[in-house]
Parts: C-alpha cells; structure tokens; sequence
C-alpha cells in the first residue's frame, strides 16, 4: 500500500519553484533598478502581449475593416499617423522615434508579424481604446479616422522612401519649429 507521508506533492513542488523563480527575479530587478530604457525580459514581453489579447473582446477579432483600402484612404491614414502616431512609433512603425525606445514596454514593430497578423478589428479596438499599462492611449479621433489607421497600418511594411519623406512634412514640430509652415503640401483629393 501508499505510505501518504510518503506521497509526493507535484502542485507543491510546482508552486515552490515558480515561487524561487519570482524571488529571484525580484532580486534581480531590485538590484539593478526599474529603468525604462531596459528591453523588457521576455517573461514581461509575454506577459504585456498576453494581457493586451485578453483585453481586447473576442468580437473585435472578427470586425472587418469598412473602408477600402484606396490609396485616399491609406494616405489619410498616413497623415493621420504622422501627425499622432510617429512621435512614439517613429514614420515607418519601426518604435525607433526619439521617445519610442524611452517607453516602457517600448512601442511595438508595427510592421513585424506580432502587429500584422492581428485582425483589421483588434488593431482597431487597440487604436480605439489604447493599451492599459503603457503609453499608448485611447483615441479620441472618429471612428472613421481609426479605420484609416488600421488600413495605414496594414501599408506600413511597403512604405516606400517618398511616402516616408512625406511623412516628416507632417510630423508635429517643437515651439518655434516652423517646417510644417513651409512645407509644400501633397496634392490630395478626396472623392465621397
């Protein structure tokens, strides 16, 4: 017969190892600090992509882009990025802006599989309702200017050199920083 003193304890042993795993991670983030300009360890990258997926209702997944991907729509997309989007996530969704690679957890590469395999519907619920935990707001833009987004964000991994130059015209300026005044606008028509 089973001695139970002799019983061995999986989900005891279990939860002790996770709890020396934690203690020792602890120890080491208290040793050398809590700076945001450390690369997030890739327990905290798994933990941050986790709780995003888990915010973002299971409905979203499925929402498919209304708009169509017309080279107007992408280009409002665009102008719409560069202006409020590129200060963290630079003009070519790289995250490597002066104030990207300073945020924790650091703006994503929105050109990389982990941002573009996710529906047209949870990067717009990401864009809508923003990113809990980080820097990334919630819009307060239409619900149509998201739309566009989205379709920009889709346009972000054949951004092509000129769209990029074109970009910087429309990048937000310092104080006193008037290269918006003189840049030459791109001609853009709309058709409703």
């Amino acid at each position: 017969m089973n001695d139970p003193k002799k019983k061995s304890h999986p989900v005891l042993w279990t939860v002790i190892a996770v709890l020396v795993v934690l203690a020792a991670y602890a120890h080491s983030m208290i040793r050398h600090g809590f700076s945001a300009k450390a690369e997030p360890s890739g327990a905290e990258k798994m933990i941050a992509r986790t709780m995003r997926d888990l915010a973002i209702p299971s409905s979203a997944k499925y929402e498919k882009n209304p708009l169509p991907a017309s080279a107007d729509n992408v280009h409002d997309g665009m102008e719409h990025f560069a202006d409020h989007c590129a200060t963290c996530h630079a003009n070519d969704g790289s995250g490597q802006s002066d104030i990207g690679p300073n945020l924790y957890p650091k703006p994503p590469d929105l050109r990389a599989a982990e941002t573009q395999n996710l529906s047209d519907g949870e990067i717009f619920y990401i864009i809508a309702n923003g990113v809990r935990l980080s820097a990334m707001p919630a819009s307060d833009h239409t619900v149509e200017d998201n739309w566009k987004l989205v379709l920009f964000i889709r346009h972000l991994p054949a951004l092509t050199p000129a769209e990029e130059k074109q970009m910087e015209q429309l990048n937000p300026g310092e104080e006193g920083d008037d290269h918006r005044d003189n840049a030459v606008a791109p001609e853009h028509h709309h058709h409703h």
